[in-house]
């Protein structure tokens, strides 16, 4: 499934792919796609509107 991130180093928009079978919440590393960063992704899923939100921290 595709979902989103701001990357936070530079801000830059981000589309990620997060592999559902793993679970509901996730926690993973991915490099911004512009700033070439690593990002401690926290990935959580909400039942209510059957998205991904992940929240970005620069690892």
């Amino acid at each position: 499934m595709e979902a989103g991130f701001q990357c936070a180093g530079c801000g830059e928009w981000n589309i990620t792919r997060v592999d559902d079978s793993v679970g509901s919440r996730q926690n993973y590393i991915e490099d911004c796609q512009v700033c070439c960063r690593p990002n401690l992704l926290c990935v959580e899923y909400d039942t209510s509107s059957q998205e991904f939100f992940i929240t970005a921290a620069l690892e």
